[in-house]
């Protein structure tokens, strides 16, 4: 281990990167559901080689792919770096080239070299499997092999890590945050991929400042554009101070537009300074929309703009909501839920629609760290909640839900997440009954090595 590894979070531990690509078939204890069949696609950052930049951040590695192919009570693992432009150049030459979000820091050979990392989330939408990044067009990745297949270009520039899917057009919703000529701009755009991957619509719009948008909220009819105070300053970047800080001052912003309407017309609400990496869902209700989120009070793993520390801090569960006949542009919240969770998700059939189910990684202890000890689910009908505690430092991945079929009813189905055994250092993929997560996994597969810790995951039928 080199001195960065010691000193930098993101490379030590199970944040450090598994560097290399295997395929194994793994050891089943319990029982896979028969029904059970397709693959469940994890990604997150994994760099090729040492970062170059001494402030190397998580959220700028290499893209890898994790995929675990369930069917007939087996299952088998396979994974493979996305191997976007930058990869390649690097790759060739040996050795890290790109800096940590900030042009500045890239080596000269990086000159024409359109980058990429793909890391933060992989899709099925419309016949691809794409690995999504914040920086740039969707990367599609063969399902079966995940051999590398390049960019989707009719996406005619970035677009961010979080589409939602309507379950009942099948149009993929998305947008992109820091668009046009100038890096770490507060341009943006919204998008609409029709179920065919027919891209129908691409509008640029002006956020209220420069800011990360990680994710947003999509209803029925409306979207809506959270633009927080985690801030993107090239001036400050140029100046050697962090692209990406915490400046509460400038307030919470959050922009809705109805879906088929202009972006001229897009409203913006307000409330307090927080954070919003990831909303459960959003739905709507006459004049009113609703969107449950996991609000954080300040922004986790940012500096602040004088490049000193952020806070450590956590986020809970909450309840926004969008008077769209009244006169007030305050956003009202609600809290509903009061553990620390961070990855929350609804079963995809009600996505944009109202929900009675959700699952999320969780802290019980409330130790405001990485770490996800627990997976919870809350019933939002009954207010019941179930958490399974793992034990001994393990963590958990996102929790992924998958139907039993097609017409069972929300939340009737499974729960699939990926646990690191601190203890052992490795890997296990772990099934759940859904709505019956305190009694346990009803399966794990187990891993002969770790999957080192990382962003989101998606099932996909077979």
């Amino acid at each position: 281990m080199d001195g960065s590894a010691r000193t930098n979070p993101y490379l030590a531990g199970n944040f450090a990167p598994v560097r290399s690509e295997d395929d194994f078939d793994l050891t089943v204890t319990g029982q896979i559901p028969a029904d059970l069949r397709g693959a469940l696609f994890r990604i997150g950052p994994n760099p090729q080689f040492e970062p170059r930049d001494p402030n190397h951040h998580w959220f700028f590695g290499d893209g890898m792919v994790h995929g675990f192919y369930v069917g007939d009570g087996k299952v088998r693992y396979r994974n493979r770096y996305v191997r976007t432009p930058k990869w390649e150049l690097e790759h060739t030459h040996g050795r890290s080239l790109f800096g940590s979000g900030n042009p500045l820091a890239n080596d000269p050979l990086t000159v024409g070299n359109e980058g990429g990392v793909a890391n933060t989330n992989i899709v099925w939408h419309a016949g691809l499997l794409m690995a999504l990044e914040e920086g740039h067009h969707p990367f599609e990745m063969d399902p079966k092999t995940l051999a590398s297949c390049g960019y989707v270009r009719r996406y005619q520039g970035r677009v961010t890590a979080h589409p939602k899917i309507d379950p009942k057009t099948g149009e993929m919703v998305w947008f992109a945050y820091g668009v046009g000529e100038t890096p770490l701009s507060a341009g943006m755009s919204y998008g609409v991929t029709a179920a065919d991957g027919r891209v129908v619509r691409r509008d640029e719009f002006q956020a209220p400042f420069a800011a990360m948008v990680h994710d947003f909220m999509v209803t029925e009819n409306h979207v809506l554009f959270p633009v927080l105070p985690l801030t993107a300053s090239l001036q400050r970047a140029t100046s050697g101070l962090p692209p990406f800080a915490w400046e509460p001052d400038k307030g919470s912003h959050v922009g809705v537009m109805r879906r088929d309407g202009d972006v001229a017309s897009i409203r913006w609400f307000n409330t307090e300074a927080c954070y919003v990496f990831h909303p459960l869902n959003a739905w709507e209700e006459g004049d009113k929309l609703f969107a449950d989120v996991m609000r954080y009070p300040a922004a986790p793993l940012f500096p602040k703009a004088d490049g000193s520390p952020g806070d450590k801090t956590a986020a809970r569960l909450v309840r926004w909501t969008f008077d769209l006949a009244g006169a007030s542009d305050a956003i009202h919240e609600q809290v509903i839920d009061d553990i620390d969770g961070e990855f929350p998700r609804v079963d995809p059939r009600v996505e944009t629609r109202k929900h009675r189910h959700g699952w999320y990684a969780a802290d019980p202890t409330a130790s405001k760290t990485v770490r996800l000890n627990s997976i919870a689910h809350l019933d939002l009908q009954t207010g019941k909640r179930q958490v399974y505690e793992l034990d001994g430092g393990d963590a958990t991945s996102e929790p992924v839900f998958v139907p039993r079929s097609a017409t069972a009813d929300e939340g009737d189905g499974w729960i699939t997440a990926v646990v690191y055994r601190a203890g052992e250092d490795r890997s296990d993929l772990l099934v759940f009954e859904a709505q019956d997560i305190a009694k346990g996994p009803i399966a794990v597969a187990q891993m002969p090595r770790r999957v080192p810790f990382g962003f989101h995951g998606n099932w996909m039928d077979f």
